[in-house]
């Protein structure tokens, strides 16, 4: 289960004993992971006897700001880069944001183009800022299309490109279906043409080799609470010399670029919860793979039900699947009933009635794409866990077609 501190309450019967609470079973590690206990320890004194403001002139400031920067460059040196190329935000969305609005104004002050190009499988604070830019601003925008696994191809990204073109967002990981895209060829080709390449690696943090030059990416996004660390605090990658305008403006922090007093608890937190990713990111890859292929294993053998996204070039814990005929509210309803905490795709975009923008965009088909689920695994996660999920699934599966065909009997009557 995905939590270093909770216990299942009973045994794993897909029916709870009379009376008792189900076990517990966290599959939702896209959405988010639990703050380790190592990196919430390094925390606390941040804010209790070691709370000042960074920017303080007196010795408690002064300490907070070591600290601050004591942890921008451990992160840096996880990432290959200079810690005066990283900027400390409040998450993916910001970073997301910074990168794309600071950049695509910056690119086009400096005489390098409007034309914007992305993939329409990228999480809502890339399309929605890039379909802003495009319809506010007067920015050019390009949507790539994805092949039926939801990969981008090179080949693609170079015929859309135009003497115009600024800048190019391709996310690393989709956080709905899982697939991994081909960074590091994208990047290389980009770069050798001068355009500036941004990736949303927000899903990768906990999963990916991070090193910005290997990968060949001038703007790189992270979330510290995908890879257990605390909610509230993330980091863009600004390669030096990329043009960058500042979207949030006031006291100049982070070097201009984004201005508010800093998080120094959170970074100190995403720092190490950083580098125990990235340090314990081959084994626990091995280990999430073997259970993730488990699953995949038993659910297919279930009628009726498909994998999305790519079978192998998937994050190693993400396995999504779409059920004919069982709509994905009512399975999430009943898992959660036994202690099964999994997603329909994207957590936020949960409560649409709409069909997921990432399976529209790899055909799946409308009626499909209703009963898609989600199950991502993490650090923690048993065989067990996944076993139960299996045997609670099997039958729920079936009586959830059964109401269906039921219901569809009744409206016909």
């Amino acid at each position: 289960m995905e939590t270093p501190t909770t216990q299942g309450r009973n045994g794993s019967s897909s029916e709870p004993a009379g009376g008792e609470s189900p076990r517990l079973v966290y599959l939702d590690c896209s959405a988010t992971t639990p703050v380790a206990p190592e990196v919430l320890e390094a925390m606390l004194p941040f804010f209790t006897e070691r709370f000042a403001n960074a920017s303080g002139a007196y010795a408690m400031g002064r300490q907070a700001r070591v600290a601050l920067e004591t942890a921008r460059s451990r992160m840096a040196g996880l990432l290959g880069c200079a810690p005066s190329e990283l900027v400390i935000t409040s998450g993916g969305s910001e970073s997301d944001n910074l990168a794309l609005r600071g950049a695509a104004h910056a690119l086009r002050e400096a005489g390098r183009g409007q034309h914007l190009i992305t993939s329409p499988i990228e999480h809502e604070a890339i399309l929605a800022t890039c379909h802003q830019l495009a319809d506010m601003e007067g920015f050019a925008l390009t949507v790539l299309p994805v092949d039926a696994q939801g990969r981008v191809d090179p080949v693609d990204v170079l015929a859309a490109l135009r003497p115009d073109t600024s800048l190019v967002s391709i996310m690393m990981a989709n956080n709905e279906v899982g697939t991994l895209q081909p960074i590091a060829e994208i990047g290389a080709e980009l770069r050798a043409r001068g355009i500036v390449f941004h990736t949303d690696a927000v899903q990768a943090g906990a999963w990916c080799d991070l090193d910005v030059e290997r990968l060949g990416v001038d703007l790189m996004s992270l979330s510290a609470h995908k890879f257990y660390g605390p909610k509230g605090v993330g980091l863009l990658y600004v390669r030096s010399g990329t043009p960058i305008h500042c979207v949030q403006t006031g006291g100049g922090h982070e070097q201009g670029l984004r201005s508010g007093t800093e998080n120094v608890a959170g970074a100190v937190g995403m720092s190490l919860a950083l580098e125990l990713a990235q340090s314990q990111r081959e084994a626990v890859c091995a280990r999430a793979a073997g259970l993730r292929d488990r699953l995949i294993e038993a659910l297919l053998a279930l009628p009726g039900l498909q994998l999305t996204g790519h079978p192998t070039d998937r994050i190693p814990g993400h396995a999504s699947f779409c059920v004919e005929g069982a709509p994905a509210d009512a399975l999430l309803l009943g898992m959660d009933m036994h202690g099964i905490c999994a997603s329909s795709g994207s957590a936020c975009s949960a409560g649409k009635l709409h069909a997921s923008h990432v399976l529209t965009a790899m055909g799946v088909p409308e009626a499909l794409a209703h009963g898609a689920l989600r199950f991502s695994l993490g650090r923690y996660t048993s065989q067990a866990d996944i076993d139960y999920t299996v045997e609670v699934l099997r039958p729920l599966i079936e009586r959830l077609r059964r109401l269906s065909v039921l219901a569809a009997e009744a409206t016909t009557v």
